[in-house]
């Protein structure tokens, strides 16, 4: 993951204008990393709504690995964290409840 000192070398005030939040910076980084620019208002929308430590696995096992689609790849483990995060915190209420 880049540093905030490489991302500020990397900014053009010109064209990146649109760029004024960290979530919209980590937004960009993913669609640059997937190369998916075509999908960047998904990336940011996930960056802004989603928890990092899941965007973040989640990259990590696409960029490991050798799919063609990687933007594909990278939603299915979203969703799949996302989905094992749930379960385990459904579980530990229903714990508490009893």
């Amino acid at each position: 993951m880049r540093s905030v000192k490489q991302i500020l070398k990397k900014f053009n005030p010109i064209e990146d204008k649109y760029i004024s939040r960290e979530f919209q910076s980590f937004g960009m980084y993913l669609a640059e990393e997937l190369n998916d620019y075509k999908h960047r208002g998904l990336y940011i929308k996930l960056a802004k709504t989603v928890h990092r430590s899941i965007l973040e696995k989640a990259l990590s096992y696409v960029v490991d690995s050798k799919a063609r689609n990687k933007g594909a790849l990278f939603m299915w483990k979203v969703k799949e964290l996302k989905n094992t995060a749930n379960a385990i915190h459904s579980t530990t209420i229903k714990s508490v409840k009893k």
